[in-house]
């Protein structure tokens, strides 16, 4: 009984969008608003289809992006750092700091973070937690910027809007544009820095179209397919 009503509410939704057509950034953005009607403030995602193949060492696509406007959710961090750096990554807010120890206390099963960072000398200590966390998304990695020595700026970063992305084995991005409760504005600013992000992160191994689709679209609601062009354009327009 309850799916049915479900299924009701969707296509109801899903008529405000027109099927096929390729709308604008700005009013993708609030069609996705307008159909986001979840009793909870839903998460908006972006979905592109990439133009690489992922099984290609020089087309792996993968990198990260502050969002100006944050993502709506609260960012549990940890920082992998000892004596000074230790100290700085606390004051900049980590929710746990430490060496060995906090290894040990992920290896007896503790998980409660979403983010992990580490300075490069630690790396041996999170080398063998590979197991644990590289499954779940939380290995630091140089790449995205988890691995460094200014961990003040990696804690501060992804407890205010960072978002990573990585093409997946189908050649989709898939990441967090925030929430459908931010105001158009908003999130269109977030799309602009997450589109140029991904352009900067451009393999130089890629021929052709580097992307081939967007979509946006919001926890549970349909998606909205933007227009290509309008899209990337808005590369020009992300904050510095």
């Amino acid at each position: 009984m309850p799916e049915k009503k479900h299924g009701k509410r969707y296509r109801a939704l899903a008529e405000k969008i027109e099927r096929g057509h390729e709308y604008p950034p700005e009013e993708g953005v609030k069609l996705v608003k307008e159909t986001s009607q979840a009793k909870f403030d839903t998460t908006v995602e972006l979905h592109l289809r990439m133009g690489v193949d992922p099984k290609h060492a020089d087309q792996m696509v993968r990198g990260a992006a502050v969002l100006p406007h944050g993502t709506g959710k609260k960012i549990r961090v940890i920082a992998f750092a000892q004596g000074d750096k230790a100290r700085e990554a606390q004051a900049a807010g980590a929710d746990a700091v430490g060496a060995d120890d906090l290894a040990k206390r992920i290896e007896g099963g503790w998980l409660d973070f979403d983010v992990a960072v580490a300075t490069p000398d630690l790396m041996g200590a999170v080398g063998r937690l590979g197991r644990v966390l590289g499954p779940r998304g939380l290995m630091p990695n140089p790449k995205s910027g988890t691995v460094t020595f200014d961990v003040a700026k990696a804690v501060r970063d992804a407890k205010g809007g960072r978002v990573e992305f990585r093409v997946d084995k189908t050649g989709v991005i898939h990441t967090v544009v925030g929430k459908s409760s931010f105001t158009q504005e908003q999130l269109v600013g977030n799309l602009a820095t997450l589109v140029d992000a991904i352009n900067r992160a451009r393999p130089a191994g890629v021929k052709g179209n580097y992307v081939r689709a967007a979509h946006l679209t919001s926890t549970q609601g349909p998606s909205v397919k933007l227009d290509l062009g309008a899209t990337l354009e808005l590369a020009g327009r992300a904050q510095a």
